[in-house]
């Protein structure tokens, strides 16, 4: 923002905090109602797509996929538990490492799920290569805001 003068670099509309902020919540909005019919909400449905690829996996490892903590994965990975979708063990190999697997009911809602980017894209009516142009854009932004090390 060094192009623009004081009074615009405050301005609202100007911030791109507030542009990711509102996107979010409308994009969250468009998934909620997608998601219902599969039981699941958003961050139920990101930790999904995660295990779908890559379970089974540590707690550790899910969270390093989806870049959160464990404290916010674990009431996220007690509800997926609860509703049958997975289940979390101690590793036999190191008491110290929490396993998470899916199940087959789990696996079995993979099978529904393919609809909701579809529905998605469909509902923003943007075209493939722009959705895609931004989503390399904010992991740009993502990486340049991560702490260096």
């Amino acid at each position: 923002m060094s192009s623009l003068d004081d009074n615009e670099a405050l301005k609202l509309d100007n911030q791109v905090c507030f542009a990711m902020s509102v996107a979010n919540r409308a994009l969250i909005g468009i998934y909620r109602p997608l998601l219902e019919p599969l039981g699941l909400t958003h961050p139920q449905y990101l930790a999904m797509l995660a295990l779908w690829e890559h379970s089974p996996c540590s707690v550790n490892e899910l969270c390093e996929l989806l870049l959160q903590d464990a404290p916010t994965m674990s009431p996220i990975l007690k509800r997926l538990e609860s509703a049958g979708l997975l289940t979390r063990r101690r590793s036999a190999a190191d008491e110290r490492r929490l396993e998470v697997e899916l199940t087959d009911k789990g696996w079995e809602l993979r099978e529904l799920a393919p609809p909701v980017p579809v529905a998605v894209t469909k509902q923003l009516d943007m075209q493939i290569a722009e959705l895609t142009h931004l989503r390399e854009t904010l992991w740009r932004v993502i990486d340049a805001a991560q702490p260096k090390p």
